[in-house]
């Protein structure tokens, strides 16, 4: 009963330690408005951005210009009916430069004796240009007057949670939560370092284990606020709806904060300035927002990479988010981001814990 007494302070202590040094992060944060900005409005305005660049507005239309002629009048206003295409009527040197700029996907030449072949001019390495020449043909065949043999008709639908916003939001929810971890982490402890903080904390009973997962614990408690605030306002502006469990998204929202923020800890260990830090955090981050799959799917990189590109802790969590998010999957079926996430997080932390130095 003594020692059971005895030993009690020590841990009240401890966790009194790390509790005060969280509550201590939390109060900074609120106190630097560049924090709140990077943490909480730029995720916003690249969803206004992106979500009203890409945002649902009926068929495509593409860029196609005839070139001026006797025949130039009637092919425009064959082409022009089609509400897939956007025609404009110009001459031959002015449509050379709007196909060479990317202006436009497609130069149709009408021949200048009724009979003879229209010419389209395109680049093929363009995505959409070999799809734009097949419907400007197909259009310009059909006034002329042929019959298809087969009957066919269109039904299309726009899918809630298969728009681009949709897809993306997630993702966004990524580079959030990753950035936050590793500039509000990494950054601040190697601050503290270059100012001789550390130095001075070194000298009390504090231990190491308590003053880094206070980092952890602190940006832990703003990950419900984090989420409100992007799927709040992407509901709310593009309509963007979660599909899944509510509970769900938060708990895959918490452990991609914990694993990400194994890696803003491991950064600082050792950094002995903000030169130093600025460059390990770009290292770390810049090739997983290029290659997870935040702005665009990580399908379009090379086959063999994918198995590397699967590993990055910022590729599972977003295609687990959206899993959860756009198709309502379960957590629990998605076994093997979660492993990727969890590995990350344990051996991030236990090297941080390791290599970790006051000074």
């Amino acid at each position: 009963m003594n020692a059971a007494a005895a030993a009690s302070p020590p841990i009240r202590r401890k966790q009194n330690a790390l509790w005060a040094l969280s509550v201590v992060r939390i109060k900074l944060f609120f106190r630097e408005p560049g924090s709140l900005f990077w943490v909480f409005i730029f995720p916003l305005l690249i969803t206004v951005a992106l979500g009203a660049a890409f945002r649902t507005q009926g068929p495509p239309r593409n860029p196609v210009a005839v070139v001026a002629g006797p025949a130039a009048g009637t092919t425009a206003a064959a082409l022009a009916a089609n509400p897939g295409l956007k025609v404009e009527v110009v001459a031959a040197a002015d449509a050379a430069r709007l196909l060479r700029t990317g202006e436009v996907a497609l130069i149709v030449d009408p021949p200048a004796v009724p009979g003879q072949a229209v010419t389209f001019r395109y680049d093929p390495s363009r995505p959409e240009a070999p799809a734009v020449r097949r419907l400007a043909d197909d259009v310009l065949q059909t006034h002329a007057g042929r019959r298809d043999p087969v009957s066919t008709r269109d039904e299309t639908a726009v899918v809630r949670g298969a728009r681009y916003v949709d897809w993306m939001v997630p993702g966004l929810m990524g580079m959030q939560l990753l950035n936050g971890a590793m500039w509000g982490a990494a950054f601040n402890i190697v601050n503290a370092r270059q100012r001789k903080a550390l130095k001075r904390l070194a000298a009390t009973p504090m231990r190491r284990a308590d003053y880094l997962l206070s980092y952890r614990v602190s940006g832990l408690l703003f990950v419900p606020l984090q989420l409100l605030v992007l799927f709040g306002f992407s509901r709310l502006a593009f309509g963007v709806q979660i599909q899944g469990s509510i509970l769900a998204v938060l708990a895959l929202a918490l452990l991609g904060s914990w694993s990400f923020a194994g890696l803003g800890l491991l950064c600082a260990a050792r950094a002995q300035n903000s030169e130093t830090a600025n460059g390990l955090i770009n290292l770390v981050t810049l090739p997983m927002l290029v290659l997870s799959g935040v702005f665009f799917s990580a399908s379009k990189f090379p086959h063999v990479i994918q198995p590397i590109i699967r590993m990055l802790p910022l590729t599972a969590f977003n295609d687990a988010l959206r899993h959860v998010v756009n198709d309502g999957a379960s957590i629990f079926s998605q076994g093997f981001p979660l492993a990727v996430l969890v590995g990350w997080g344990v051996i991030t932390t236990a090297l941080a814990l390791r290599l970790f130095r006051w000074t």
